[in-house]
């Protein structure tokens, strides 16, 4: 049976910083709307049908900024969800925070509620990069709220941080990192600021650092981590020995999850039919709320020519790869669809093919949008 997860979106943050492109919108009246819990509850009472039986592996509350909602609707939320599912009784459950918007009380009752895992948004420990990212918190604020989910029992902590960041230096980079490092998070996820479409940052671009020094700052990072014990297991993600994340890894993996709340999406595979499904959701917060589940969440087949790329998309990402059988098991398809391609990325030197394992080079994680590139029809 292929792992099942479940991804549930909270659209709302207090402040849209320029560099994101996610489905998020300001907080209005300092209150999100009441009745999202009920809309979650119900986008899964629409789509359970097609995955009945079977058992949620892990959990992501992302963002938007999850942490700003009320414990008590959290409880309701996580009580609904196990009445409507099967919750592996030792699944993950990971929540996104906002060190801006970090209270001891929630963070205790999140634990009490379930929550085993906590990703906070540190972004930078610089405050005038703090600033000029339109983060609403600064550095102090960033490393109490790790101490904070410490005190609260949290045990599994990850730390997201960026790097080339707009006049950033490669001193600067490390400084950062290194500062993440002493807070003693489980899990890194370290990446690079780029500019999104429908961003500000996009539309009004700060200057950046060279490419040459972005390199640097990558290089050097890795090393950094690996030499305070963080294993590079994924593209931007680190993580102690026992720590990688489970959601994740189901992603890359080409595992199947559900996808609730505005804009959420979600993979089922049907495999009794051998097809695989794609889910959707009304994306804007107020539209959204005003249809029902049935006009809001939207089913369609993924069809063959797609599964290629999407597989390859995640599963490349992952540095040491994954078994080649997977392919066959997750998209239908025989290895032979894909079998000119990965023979002349082989003889490029950006892949590798043993022992029933395919994954990329040194050189081939490198440039792995280069790699990418190979699988798109």
């Amino acid at each position: 049976m292929i792992p099942l997860s479940l991804y549930i979106h909270f659209p709302w943050c207090i402040q849209k910083c320029p560099y994101c492109d996610f489905n998020s919108h300001q907080l209005k009246n300092d209150s999100y709307e009441v009745d999202y819990v009920d809309a979650l509850l119900a986008d899964i009472v629409e789509i359970v049908p097609k995955i009945w039986g079977r058992t949620i592996r892990t959990i992501f509350i992302g963002g938007g900024t999850p942490s700003l909602m009320k414990p008590d609707d959290m409880a309701r939320l996580i009580s609904g969800l196990r009445s409507y599912l099967i919750l592996d009784p030792h699944a993950e459950i990971t929540m996104e925070a906002n060190p801006g918007t970090v209270d001891a009380n929630y963070f205790k009752a999140y634990h009490d509620i379930g929550i085993n895992r906590i990703s906070i948004g540190i972004q930078s420990l610089n405050d005038d990069h703090l600033k000029k990212l339109g983060r609403i918190h600064q550095s102090d604020e960033a490393k109490r709220a790790v101490q904070i989910a410490r005190d609260a029992g949290f045990d599994n902590i990850n730390c997201d941080l960026m790097f080339a960041l707009p006049d950033q230096t490669v001193k600067q980079a490390l400084s950062d990192l290194q500062g993440v490092i002493d807070l003693k998070p489980d899990h890194i996820s370290h990446y690079q600021l780029t500019m999104e479409p429908n961003t500000y940052f996009y539309k009004y671009p700060p200057k950046l650092p060279e490419s040459e020094l972005i390199e640097e700052m990558q290089l050097q990072s890795y090393a950094l981590l690996k030499a305070n014990g963080y294993q590079h297991y994924e593209v931007s993600a680190f993580a102690k020995a026992g720590h990688q994340s489970r959601h994740n890894r189901n992603y890359w993996e080409f595992g199947d999850y559900i996808g609730i709340g505005a804009g959420a999406h979600g993979k089922i595979t049907m495999q009794g039919e051998s097809r695989i499904l794609r889910t959707s959701i009304e994306k804007h917060p107020s539209q959204y709320l005003k249809k029902n589940a049935s006009e809001r969440v939207v089913i369609e087949e993924v069809i063959n020519e797609e599964l290629p790329f999407e597989f390859m998309l995640n599963a490349l990402r992952l540095k040491h790869g994954i078994e080649e059988t997977i392919f066959s098991e997750r998209t239908f398809l025989p290895i032979t669809v894909i079998e000119d391609r990965l023979n002349l990325l082989q003889k490029r030197g950006l892949i590798v093919r043993e022992n029933g394992q395919l994954n990329t080079t040194d050189q081939g994680f490198l440039f792995l949008n280069n790699v990418l590139s190979e699988f798109i029809d």
